[in-house]
């Protein structure tokens, strides 16, 4: 991954900041997405300072296609190509599917299924052949859960949209694939729940534990290198055998 340039969209904590730290961990430059300007520079400046390759910090709302077209032009002109898109941007407020309104509905599909169709075409219109774009999903496009039925409908539209975008670009040598987390420790996830709930969760994964960004990391990256050429159209699923259940 020496010196390949790595987009990462919401990439100023939880998965995505872990995803950047990998790449940066590997040797690429590394851009920081996300929707607060100052803290997309101030994470980039402590990659910069950790892990010693360059960074750059853009503001970028996913569900807006001037801006993710304004991200990939300006990784362009700061490092002169653009290897690997990382998309990990994602919203999953919960709410009961009788309360849900057409607005809530949109936010979601927006962000989370235009945002990535979004971060597909504009990447690859800027990408060699041997380019890798990558879409976290989540187990969620594979099981129901009650109360983020608009989330799961979103993640579900990733699958689809990743295995028709793998189809369409692999004559340009195109890599697309998803990335399927289960339950991952991250302030978002966890942030907002009791010891109670935890253990309970972590009681239903038969791995036994929680997962960590690094975990969807490590898959990722590896998505995203050489040794992944031959796998295109693929959701790898990593949630410590949740979905086995």
């Amino acid at each position: 991954m020496l010196n390949k340039v790595a987009v990462v969209t919401g990439a100023v904590k939880g998965i995505g900041l872990g995803i950047a730290e990998e790449f940066a961990r590997q040797g690429s430059y590394v851009v920081i997405a996300d929707l607060e300007k100052e803290e997309c520079d101030k994470t980039a400046k402590e990659i910069e300072a950790k892990f010693k390759v360059m960074a750059l910090g853009i503001k970028c709302d996913m569900a807006s296609q001037k801006d993710v077209k304004n991200l990939v032009s300006q990784t362009v002109k700061k490092f002169g190509k653009l290897d690997i898109f990382v998309n990990n941007a994602g919203i999953y407020p919960f709410k009961p599917i009788l309360e849900i309104t057409e607005q809530d509905w949109d936010k979601v599909l927006d962000i989370n299924l235009k945002g990535s169709f979004f971060s597909i075409s504009e990447a690859a219109k800027a990408m060699q052949p041997g380019g890798k774009i990558v879409i976290i999903s989540s187990i969620a496009s594979l099981v129901g859960f009650s109360g983020l039925s608009h989330y799961c409908a979103s993640k579900g539209g990733v699958n689809g949209l990743v295995r028709a975008a793998a189809l369409e670009l692999a004559a340009k040598k195109i890599n697309v694939n998803a990335v399927a987390p289960g339950a991952i420790e991250t302030p978002g996830a966890t942030g907002a729940m009791d010891e109670k709930a935890r253990q309970q969760t972590m009681a239903a994964i038969p791995w036994k534990r929680w997962g960590q960004p690094e975990d969807i990391a490590h898959a990722a990256v590896f998505l995203c290198s050489e040794k992944a050429d031959y796998i295109t159209g693929q959701v790898i699923v990593v949630d410590g055998g949740w979905t086995l259940q």
